[in-house]
């Protein structure tokens, strides 16, 4: 049977703990939930079971919308992690339980519990008590009483978990096997990413309440589209590089040459790059690497980890390698890179800390997010260090793992204590123009000045004084042709905030009726191409009157959530914005938070003067 989560949104005090998840899982498929305690796995199972209700979007089974479905009608078997058998009866009395329940007959229970006690190799223990059967063996006893009626859907809540290791193995091989013996659609939820690997057809990882990404696990292990995907599914450098006109580089070496550049995503200078510890080669010198250089330094520590080794590689300091996760500046930790050796290659070349190495790159995988890195712009370095603990900064920075970098009110970066120059070579770039969420006070004159600076492709974060974390996200595009950028930046940032994402359109009362039909078709677009490329849903809203009134009832709604502005006006018609509608954002006592997507402009012959701008924002 089927499964179809269509943006579910699960509330309790605090916030949503699952945040608008819509997803597909078909009949058949073992389906497993990866993700930290707290993200929302066991209470979108549950939900699912039809033991919590929702407040809002909708489940079907089969097609069918069960979201007001008693769970007993639902046909869903439920396997919890702390067995919850019943103490005082039989192995078979537990097994046959549903099915006394739901009226079938004595004779039948017991040939079916028969069946399911030889399925989870269990026979012959029909008649003891589950004090006298080991961790493993009651689980079984769970997931044998789980099949018992026949449920369309199995659902299993960290199963494993209070198992040892080796029972733990039997276990999830005994379940993987009848699964695929009964066909049974299944979901399986864990934090272990080992047995997430070994059992999913499919992986979706949950973060916050929100559905991140979902893939295969080669897919999801070698190409994430995330930060926190990249790191919570085993070990990962999160290097930065820079694209020029030879090719990438990683610091000083050119790691890539340019006829590969077209197979990266995006057109930025600067981007993040996963390398998996295993995708690293080391050698004592460049010539005897396999494949290209790209940094070199000493070892720090190695560690005997059975058929493997791990080291850890300190980058010297003038290879101006730069990581994508910390603070960039005075006091800076020495770069230090993750390389995992197979047993051969440790007895091949024997390591030993202070051991000079060079490191070759054999793989590695960019992001396709548009924020590198998070750049504080303000005149001193007091107004830095007031935007630096922003609730919302600290938030985006803490959960993206992103690189904090100081720059002065015009973007450009400050030194870097850590960046030398090298004789014969060009210091890297401290951070491109057109790289990095810019974070500034929150007045106008700020915003437009960054924006000029950045050109276009860029995005710019105004914070008004005493900012509060948002619990929503508002998405407003001034055209078509900025859509597809600003919807980058709105996934970036749907990540890592706990915040409901709404994409709003604004129509006019006097609007003909062509027009109204196509601001709805933008609506049902956005929100098909937010899934399509990102994996994300989004909700959607149309607001009947115009920007300037919609900004005022934003501005004296309790509470203030975050205004995301796709454009891709000229530098006059953004003025005019910030003049006009915008104004309001920036006026004292104004709490508002702008985040602005800045899109490729379009040609000057066919720009739209700014009043048209004020109109219909679809």
């Amino acid at each position: 049977m089927s499964i179809k989560f269509e943006q579910v949104t699960k509330r309790y005090q605090a916030g949503p703990v699952v945040n608008d998840v819509t997803l597909d899982i078909a009949t058949g498929e073992f389906f497993v939930l990866l993700g930290p305690s707290g993200s929302g796995k066991s209470t979108l199972l549950r939900a699912l079971a039809g033991l919590t209700d929702i407040q809002h979007g909708r489940i079907l089974l089969g097609g069918r919308d069960v979201t007001h479905v008693p769970a007993r009608e639902r046909g869903v078997g439920f396997v919890f992690q702390h067995y919850a058998l019943f103490r005082h009866m039989t192995v078979a009395e537990n097994i046959e339980f549903a099915l006394r329940v739901r009226g079938v007959r004595a004779a039948a229970r017991r040939k079916r519990s028969t069946e399911l006690l030889k399925l989870v190799a269990l026979e012959g223990f029909g008649q003891r008590k589950p004090a006298q059967l080991s961790g493993g063996q009651q689980q079984r006893v769970a997931v044998a009483r789980a099949l018992a009626h026949e449920p369309a859907v199995l659902v299993l809540d960290e199963p494993f978990g209070a198992l040892d290791a080796k029972i733990r193995v039997e276990l999830r091989d005994t379940v993987r096997e009848v699964q695929r013996r009964l066909g049974t659609t299944t979901i399986l939820v864990t934090h272990d990413q080992e047995e997430a690997f070994t059992l999913a057809d499919r992986i979706g990882v949950m973060h916050m309440g929100r559905l991140l990404e979902t893939g295969t696990p080669q897919r999801l292990y070698r190409q994430p589209t995330t930060r926190f995907v990249a790191t919570f599914l085993g070990a990962a450098n999160l290097l930065l590089a820079q694209r020029t006109a030879e090719g990438l580089r990683f610091g000083h070496e050119l790691a890539v040459p340019f006829e590969y550049l077209a197979a990266l995503p995006g057109h930025r200078d600067e981007v993040v790059a996963v390398v998996r510890p295993e995708d690293v080669e080391v050698a004592e010198s460049a010539e005897r690497l396999a494949h290209r250089a790209f940094t070199h330094g000493h070892v720090h520590s190695s560690g005997f980890a059975g058929s493997f080794e791990r080291l850890v590689v300190q980058a010297a300091p003038d290879s101006g390698l730069r990581t994508a996760i910390g603070h960039e500046g005075p006091g800076e930790a020495p770069l230090r890179v993750e390389v995992l050796r197979t047993a051969a290659e440790s007895a091949t070349l024997p390591l030993a800390p202070g051991k000079r190495v060079v490191l070759g790159l054999r793989r590695f995988h960019v992001l396709p997010t548009p924020i590198s890195g998070v750049v504080l712009c303000a005149s001193d370095a007091a107004r830095r260090e007031a935007l630096r603990g922003d609730a919302l900064v600290q938030q985006l920075v803490g959960s993206m793992k992103a690189r904090v970098i100081d720059a002065d009110d015009d973007g450009v970066a400050l030194a870097s204590a850590g960046t030398l120059a090298v004789a014969g070579r060009e210091p890297p770039a401290p951070a491109s123009a057109g790289s990095g969420l810019r974070v500034v006070p929150g007045d106008a004159d700020a915003v437009l000045r960054l924006a000029r600076a950045l050109g276009h492709g860029g995005a710019v974060l105004a914070l008004p004084p005493g900012t509060q974390l948002p619990s929503r996200a508002l998405l407003l595009c001034t055209s078509d042709g900025a859509r597809p950028a600003t919807l980058g930046v709105l996934a970036s940032v749907m990540r890592h905030l706990p915040v409901e994402a709404t994409y709003v359109t604004v129509q006019l009362p006097t609007a003909p009726r062509a027009e109204v039909t196509a601001s709805f078709r933008r609506l049902l677009d956005a929100r098909a191409e937010l899934q399509a490329a990102h994996g994300l849903d989004v909700r959607t809203e149309v607001h009947i009157g115009d920007v300037d009134g919609w900004i005022v009832g934003l501005l004296a709604a309790e509470d203030a959530p975050l205004l995301v502005l796709g454009t891709e006006a000229t530098a006059a018609e953004l003025a005019g914005l910030l003049a006009g509608p915008l104004r309001p954002l920036f006026q004292a006592g104004a709490r508002l938070p702008l985040l602005l997507a800045l899109a490729a402009a379009r040609p000057a012959a066919s720009a739209a003067p700014a009043s048209a701008l004020a109109g219909d924002y679809g």
